[in-house]
């Protein structure tokens, strides 16, 4: 089985996040690393490979720094068959779903995977929509919120979360699979993980390497514009005596 995880970089959930003059996150101002809800599902990923064999690969598009979020993937995969590839380029700055959906999508397709696992929304947007949109670009079959997955043959199965319990779904690979925070406890990276992730191979691609033009992405290419922000008024509390 060939898996590959969308593993995000993004500022810690505890920074004191601001908007910069173009009403984009400022991400250089505080620390990030790899997005809480993507470690379930690296872990997921690592899972089905263990139990199917195969290989994994860690995808994620963002700035050079974002090689550590990959490196601790790397880790968490320990002996496993892994390896990494970021997207890095300096006109995909500012994009939009839309267009990081465009660009992961090209990735994927050059990567050929069985499985595309992401994780139920990340850190800093928190939109929850990527594997949807994913799923578009690359008309694969979707399944989200599994709380629980099994794989037979080239059938794949989930329970996707309800409020009230679980219906379970079924689809033929390729799928784009969308997993929730509860589905697993995500592992410790250890020692030797640690020191091996920086003997796997990864491969860092721009817009060049995927065939993708500059103006469709990024800021310019972005379908969406943020018009204004305002800072929401602290709570008040009622003097009740």
């Amino acid at each position: 089985m060939n898996i590959v995880v969308c593993v995000k970089h993004t500022p810690v959930s505890t920074a004191d996040k601001h908007l910069d003059d173009d009403l984009l996150l400022d991400r250089e101002s505080v620390d990030s690393a790899v997005n809480t809800y993507d470690e379930p599902a690296i872990e997921e990923g690592l899972r089905l490979i263990e139990a199917h064999g195969g290989t994994i690969t860690f995808l994620c598009m963002g700035p050079d720094e974002a090689t550590d979020s990959l490196r601790k993937a790397l880790a968490m995969a320990g002996e496993a068959d892994a390896r990494s590839v970021l997207i890095s380029d300096d006109s995909l700055h500012g994009s939009d779903i839309w267009g990081t959906a465009l660009v992961l999508a090209a990735a994927v397709r050059r990567l050929k995977p069985d499985l595309l696992v992401l994780g139920m929304r990340s850190d800093d947007a928190g939109t929850g929509v990527l594997a949807g949109a994913l799923a578009q670009h690359l008309d694969f079959p979707l399944l989200t919120h599994a709380n629980q997955v099994t794989v037979e043959g080239v059938t794949i199965r989930t329970h996707r979360r309800l409020s009230d319990g679980y219906i379970v779904q079924e689809s033929d690979l390729p799928v784009v699979l969308g997993v929730t925070d509860a589905i697993n406890t995500p592992r410790y990276p250890s020692l030797k993980g640690i020191m091996g992730a920086k003997k796997k191979p990864a491969a860092t691609w721009d817009l060049d390497d995927l065939e993708i033009a500059a103006e469709s992405v990024g800021a310019l290419g972005a379908r969406t514009r943020v018009l204004l922000a305002v800072s929401p008024k602290p709570p008040t509390t009622k003097n009740t005596t």
